[in-house]
């Protein structure tokens, strides 16, 4: 294995020109959608703590169990709207296509983060629970669409780079959350404005990705399930660079075709048929439960305990004070940042995605232990005025350590799983049922952090790192690796002759031989066909001239 940056490994012969700008345009503006979500989770935590708002809505007169309740409530209430934007994706998808799905939910986004913006000591927090619902609504349709979108555009050997442009989106939109309030605190006076500004710049990533969708063009696949096949070539001809007599071309569309002809036959193409077959087909609900079962082990890694609650993880290992905490948070999203980076560059389409995820698991549950061990061991102390020991460095060297095991394996590919392991006509559903798992469970871990680290310490760590050990047990056995196979031949890939248990680390192999195989008798029959044709015209014109 050649690790290499911008590697790849094709299907079949691929021309130069289909990797070409406007793909990776398309996938950035579609990716961008994350930039509002990641900036979104980032800056909550961060801001609820500064000071200035606390003043403003009168923390210093409620007791720990209550502010830790309102602290919860106003970063759950987001999550809870995701799960029910990420259920609605589906109806977005399957009637007014991905593009426009997008556009409509940055539109409900703006709408709460304008509402957010309205809040103060008079109003009190009514309208922050309310626009973050609306928020949550945005951007919980927007995870649903975004990855399948990126998905069904993609080339096959760069398809899960393309589709980490969702994760990276969602890094550098949390890289500027962690940070704004780190700026603001160290120039701007505590004060009304100090921490409306960090709400207020929620409307920007939403705004770019609402005009960005004007220039997007409609995912073909898309509009070949709705019976556009003239948009859908001229859409992915656009797309590829490459005129519709390519072979490469007539290979796609035949592909898309077989595949679609394939799901009319087995299960229709309506709205409500993916919902019966997976009630009537358990190979589909087994392939549901794996894609929701990877946000379960995601989220259970601790990652969104820190990503909502940073202020809280970090004075647990004795760092105090409100500019060190926001400092050290910062730096956490530089490193978050970095990582998804080397992802993208050179590992997703390399090392692949089963090996990271078991890599990360493996790592970073080590990292954990360590810091929980400290904690129990040191009991690092709250006082503000208390100095980080050598042991104290050590542990938050090993926390920076855990996020670089996990940024580039755990954060981006279960989102790039779920994008590419579905057929057609399975697809939208498959990414709203597993946005919403993901956003289900990023409900629970921020809805009850605050109350984990009262009651249980440094037993949070230890819990997040035995979770971590059991999802590479998992990702072993049920898990097979799906870089550059192409979408229409997933369901081959996750069949009982392939894949479970130890068969598993070897179908994407098998499968892959057995794609060569036939792309090379399809390329024959294609050769044959053509010099058929050229010796009847020939013949034609000869036949004229005789006569």
């Amino acid at each position: 294995m050649t690790i290499s940056i911008l590697a790849k490994v094709e299907d079949r012969p691929t021309p130069p020109a289909v990797y070409n700008w406007r793909v990776y345009a398309c996938a950035c503006v579609g990716g961008s959608a994350a930039i509002m979500i990641g900036y979104d989770s980032a800056f909550i935590g961060t801001t609820i703590a500064l000071p200035a708002f606390k003043s403003e809505f009168n923390f210093a007169s409620l007791s720990t169990a209550s502010v830790n309740l309102l602290s919860a409530n106003i970063v759950s209430c987001y999550q809870a709207g995701a799960f029910f934007g990420a259920i609605s994706a589906y109806l977005a998808g399957f009637y007014l296509g991905r593009r426009n799905g997008m556009a409509i939910f940055a539109s409900i986004f703006m709408v709460g983060a304008a509402l957010m913006c309205g809040a103060n000591r008079e109003r009190g927090l009514g309208l922050i629970y309310a626009g973050r619902v609306l928020a949550g609504i945005g951007v919980g349709g927007a995870s649903g669409l975004s990855p399948i979108y990126i998905s069904e555009i993609s080339p096959p050997a760069i398809r899960g780079r393309l589709v980490c442009m969702f994760e990276l989106g969602w890094q550098i939109g949390g890289l500027v959350g962690f940070w704004i309030n780190y700026g603001l605190v160290e120039h701007v006076a505590p004060s009304h404005k100090q921490w409306l500004i960090p709400f207020a710049v929620q409307l920007i990533p939403a705004g770019m990705l609402l005009i960005g969708c004007f220039w997007l063009r409609e995912s073909p696949r898309w509009l070949m399930l709705r019976g556009r096949r003239e948009q859908a070539i001229k859409n992915l001809c656009w797309i590829r660079q490459l005129n519709e007599d390519e072979i490469y071309m007539k290979e796609e569309i035949y592909a898309i075709d077989q595949s679609i002809d394939a799901q009319r036959e087995a299960v229709g193409l309506g709205f409500w048929q993916p919902f019966k077959a997976l009630a009537r087909d358990k190979k589909v609900m087994y392939r549901f439960f794996l894609g929701g079962s990877l946000f379960f082990w995601q989220n259970t890694s601790g990652i969104n305990a820190i990503n909502y609650y940073s202020p809280t993880v970090f004075k647990s290992m004795g760092i105090n004070g409100t500019n060190t905490g926001l400092f050290t948070t910062g730096l956490f999203g530089v490193v978050k940042t970095v990582f998804t980076f080397i992802y993208l560059l050179f590992l997703i389409e390399t090392v692949g995605r089963r090996r990271l995820l078991m890599i990360g698991a493996l790592g970073g549950g080590l990292c954990l232990w360590y810091v929980g061990a400290y904690i129990a061991i040191a009991k690092p102390s709250p006082s503000p005025d208390a100095k980080l020991t050598p042991a104290g460095t050590s542990a938050v060297f090993f926390f920076y350590l855990w996020t670089a095991f996990y940024s580039p394996t755990w954060n981006p590919t279960p989102w790039v799983y779920n994008s590419e392991m579905f057929d057609n006509n399975h697809r939208a559903l498959a990414q709203a049922f597993a946005a919403a798992n993901n956003w289900l469970w990023n409900f629970i871990v921020a809805r009850f952090t605050p109350q984990m680290f009262t009651a249980m310490g440094y037993g949070v760590y230890f819990f997040f790192a035995s979770l971590m050990m059991c999802s590479c047990v998992f990702v072993f056995f049920l898990m097979p690796e799906t870089k550059g196979i192409p979408l229409e031949s997933m369901n081959r890939l996750f069949s009982k002759e392939l894949s479970g248990g130890f068969r598993t680390r070897k179908a994407h192999k098998r499968l892959l031989e057995e794609l060569a195989e036939e792309e090379r008798a399809l390329r024959l029959g294609l050769e044959e066909k053509e010099g058929s044709e050229g010796l009847v015209e020939q013949q034609e014109v000869i036949n004229k001239e005789t006569v």
